[in-house]
């Protein structure tokens, strides 16, 4: 099942896509598509109703994601935590000199970084290091504390979904290596188009997605999950050692070699330039620079 959320910012309203790409229309089933709704059985009744043929067609949402269409939000509301994970690619370790960690490297990002899937993202004032970074993005769906198998972790999933962990390098380096201060910006974590349910990912799951970035047409990232240092059930298990994951938690996963840090001249990104990104069986997202 593919869930997103379509309107303007504050008042989205909650959709499920059809096998045909037509949002459904879930105001019945619930207000919105949050911690509540995904520990609260709204995942099931959701599936229920999509499969029974009883959700409407949203109304006003044809066209949504396209420039005439109506705008697609971050398909769960941002009230949870956004978890990052910093250097958890081998490719992305090697292409920045970076020893591969030995524990997940983590940070945290505030929730107005989130944005959705083609709203414009803002260089921040005085900044000249804007970089992209394309990753698999995890939403928790249930609380989870000291988890101990796989299993569990993956039980806590409600589903994955793309994300672009946006960061400014200048900050991230420059004040004595406090990546909070480059990955904080408004508009630097947009999410979406859906969150897709784990069903959508076949057997193989989160193992071999392949994430990819252009930047004005151009490829400049084209990696996969298979190159993860730490995949995802471990990630899930090792950061429910440190803090309670809740329900509607976004735990981004890092990104694979290709950013403009490491490639030559250093391309940073620069008001109009576009940024085009997708993960395998996620959809894609595109966003146009703008300065703050």
């Amino acid at each position: 099942m593919k869930l997103l959320r379509i309107g303007p910012p504050g008042a989205e309203r909650p959709a499920a896509l059809s096998p045909e790409g037509v949002p459904l229309d879930l105001s019945a089933i619930a207000p919105d598509i949050d911690g509540d709704f995904l520990s609260g059985g709204g995942l099931e009744r959701a599936h229920a109703a999509l499969e029974a043929g009883e959700l409407p067609v949203l109304p006003g949402a044809a066209g949504a994601g396209t420039p005439e269409g109506p705008r697609v939000g971050p398909p769960v509301a941002p009230h949870g935590k956004i978890i990052g994970i910093g250097t958890n690619y081998a490719d992305y370790a090697a292409a920045t000199g970076a020893e591969p960690p030995e524990r997940p490297i983590v940070f945290i990002k505030p929730t107005d970084t989130v944005v959705g899937p083609y709203d414009p993202v803002r260089i921040p004032r005085g900044c000249a290091a804007t970089d992209h970074e394309v990753e698999l993005a995890v939403v928790i769906g249930r609380t989870a504390r000291y988890l101990e198998t796989d299993a569990e972790a993956e039980a806590a999933v409600a589903g994955y979904a793309v994300a672009n962990d946006v960061t400014e390098r200048e900050h991230q380096f420059g004040h004595g290596g406090q990546w909070g201060k480059g990955k904080s910006f408004e508009t630097f974590t947009p999410l979406g188009p859906w969150l897709a349910t784990p069903d959508e990912l076949g057997a193989g799951g989160t193992a071999s997605l392949g994430l990819r970035t252009r930047v004005n047409g151009e490829l400049v990232q084209d990696g996969s999950t298979a190159k993860m240092l730490f995949g995802v059930p471990y990630l899930v298990r090792h950061l429910s050692r440190f803090m309670a994951l809740r329900p509607g938690d976004v735990v981004i996963t890092g990104t694979p070699a290709g950013v403009a840090m490491t490639r030559p001249d250093t391309p940073y990104l620069r008001p109009g330039d576009v940024m085009e990104l997708e993960v395998d069986l996620l959809g894609g997202q595109r966003q146009v620079l703008a300065a703050a």
